[in-house]
């Protein structure tokens, strides 16, 4: 598999980048959504530093992704979409790109605010990014919390998307995002039994 994308599919990196961002982010988002409720307790500190440690993880992760995008490009639509899908489905990915650098950008400005220290797992201290501010600290916990909500409608978009795309449609789109997936009439040919005709 190439690092680099072609015209059929993803390459490694993006692939890569990709995958782990969805798993950081559906993780940040089930913790968010758990730890805001629980009991004020050593375990619910701990829930709020891993939930610091990988938004910013994230946050570099998305620079990485949008850098590596400039190089490596993307491949060409799949055949047969219609033009107002292939609209509808750029325009959710560049929201996403959006949400997903302001999101974590806004929860260190809420807790720089918020006066509370932040420390990549443990390991290396960050700098605020803000001076102590009460109003500063509410808004950039509004944006927060906006921003979880538009991600979650965005990622239900994505997924629902990516499905029909697969099952009813039956086109490439899902599998050249897959790791180790082969476009469709690659992986036919790859099955085809060799033949037994003798000349």
């Amino acid at each position: 598999m190439s690092a680099k994308s072609d015209a059929t599919r993803w390459g490694s990196v993006a692939k890569c980048l990709h995958w782990l961002i969805a798993i950081a982010v559906i993780g940040l988002l089930v913790g968010g959504l758990t730890m805001t409720d629980m009991k004020v307790s050593p375990d619910k500190f701990r829930w709020y530093a891993l939930h610091k440690s990988f938004g910013v993880t994230v946050l570099v992760l998305m620079l990485l992704r949008f850098a590596w995008r400039g190089i490596d490009g993307r491949p060409q639509a799949v055949p047969g979409v219609a033009p107002i899908v292939a609209f509808a489905a750029h325009s959710v990915h560049r929201l996403f790109y959006v949400a997903l650098i302001v999101m974590p950008i806004s929860g260190w400005v809420y807790n720089s605010a918020s006066n509370f220290p932040l420390q990549w797992f443990g390991v290396l201290q960050l700098p605020a990014i803000v001076a102590p501010d009460k109003d500063l600290k509410h808004l950039a916990h509004t944006v927060h919390e906006v921003l979880a909500w538009t991600i979650i409608t965005l990622l239900l978009v994505h997924v629902a998307g990516a499905l029909i795309h697969h099952f009813i449609d039956r086109d490439d789109t899902l599998r050249r995002m897959l790791p180790f997936a082969k476009p469709r009439a690659e992986a036919a040919r790859t099955q085809q039994p060799a033949s037994t005709d003798t000349p």
